[in-house]
């Protein structure tokens, strides 16, 4: 059998057993949740076999395109394998452990419950939640460790395939400047732990990369995850992404993940015109997040769902607005947008 065929058998296998476990997880905690503590249950609606199959029709199109996309060279295929697994088995145990806490939020409807250090005069209000009730919000060094694990378990092992949708029109864009690689710079806005920082520097190991984020935690744990290893170092900055501090015109390109929907719809319209100010003419802006309403309305029970069962104030708000109109109305143009299983990818030039 061609080694081609045999990592294309074994990138699916990978991504089949992550399905797997995360589904067993989701089921196991659930059934742990009903009997510990059945009034921290949310009412959600009923997800129909049909709507299942098509949720998996979608999961098994996203791992074509994430195949495909590597396997044309738009990005290393060793991206496709690359995750901190002994890692991740060590920190599983403190997944149950922390559910506990996670159910009380729930059941006292608490979605405040930050550490009491935190100067919250250095935060905006709206950043100051449990977000899907994690612990400590986004602001401890505990939070940020577990992040990862935990989101890989909320999309069934595809959040980083997810991640991977903006490296095509990233590259596309990128390739218009003509440049060395040398001599670009892209900024990830909201970078978190760091994971699509780690996917761009594989992509363009001598681009200069920086990472914005208003977590010290997240950005410790980012740095831990991308500076021990070989290449070159990625900058990364604590901020406020509403008001970055970069001089205009920057950055060749911008990109920001799954960031929006945990934003109001104002402070959406700063994002943009922050990365608007901050990218050079001719720069890309590409924006992933959920799918929205007006892309995807047969998943419309699964949107409500998420709300429903994680703390997400803004979403319903986010899968409703058009961000495509935001975009334009900062001065963007060439917007265009897809969507892969659970993620919308949106791509704007500022000329």
């Amino acid at each position: 059998m061609p080694k081609k065929d045999l990592t294309k058998i074994a990138y699916k296998t990978l991504q089949q057993g992550k399905s797997i476990a995360g589904l067993a997880h989701k089921e196991l905690s659930t059934k742990v949740m009903e009997f510990f503590s059945p009034e921290s249950i949310p009412k959600t609606s009923k997800v129909s076999r049909e709507l299942l199959n098509e949720l998996r029709k979608s999961m098994i199109e996203l791992e074509e395109v994430d195949w495909e996309e590597a396997e044309n060279g738009i990005y290393p295929k060793t991206l496709l394998f690359e995750a901190p697994w002994l890692d991740w088995l060590k920190k599983y145990p403190l997944i149950w452990l922390d559910l506990p806490s996670t159910w009380i939020r729930r059941k006292n409807k608490n979605t405040r419950d930050i550490p009491k250090r935190i100067n919250r005069e250095n935060y905006p209000s709206y950043y100051l939640q449990n977000f899907h009730h994690q612990t400590d919000g986004y602001l401890s060094d505990k939070s940020a460790e577990l992040y990862d694990i935990q989101v890989e378990i909320l999309f069934n092992g595809t959040a980083d395939a997810m991640r991977r949708r903006i490296l095509s029109p990233l590259k596309e864009g990128l390739n218009k400047f003509n440049l060395d690689q040398t001599k670009l710079k892209i900024l990830d806005v909201a970078t978190g732990t760091g994971r699509t920082l780690q996917q761009m520097r594989s992509t363009f190991p001598e681009t200069n990369i920086t990472g914005i984020d208003l977590s010290g935690s997240y950005l410790k744990q980012a740095s831990k995850y991308l500076n021990n290893r070989d290449g070159e170092m990625v900058e990364l900055v604590k901020g406020n992404v509403e008001n970055m501090p970069f001089n205009d015109e920057s950055f060749h390109a911008i990109t920001c993940v799954f960031l929006f929907h945990e934003l109001p719809r104002e402070a959406r319209q700063n994002v943009i015109n922050e990365c608007y100010r901050i990218l050079k003419p001719g720069g890309s802006f590409i924006l992933a997040d959920s799918i929205q309403l007006s892309d995807s309305p047969k998943f419309n029970s699964v949107m409500e769902n998420f709300r429903k069962f994680f703390h997400e104030p803004y979403y319903i708000d986010y899968v409703k607005d058009d961000i495509s109109e935001k975009l334009v109305k900062r001065g963007f143009n060439e917007v265009s947008s897809n969507s892969f299983f659970m993620t919308k990818v949106w791509s704007a030039k500022k000329e």
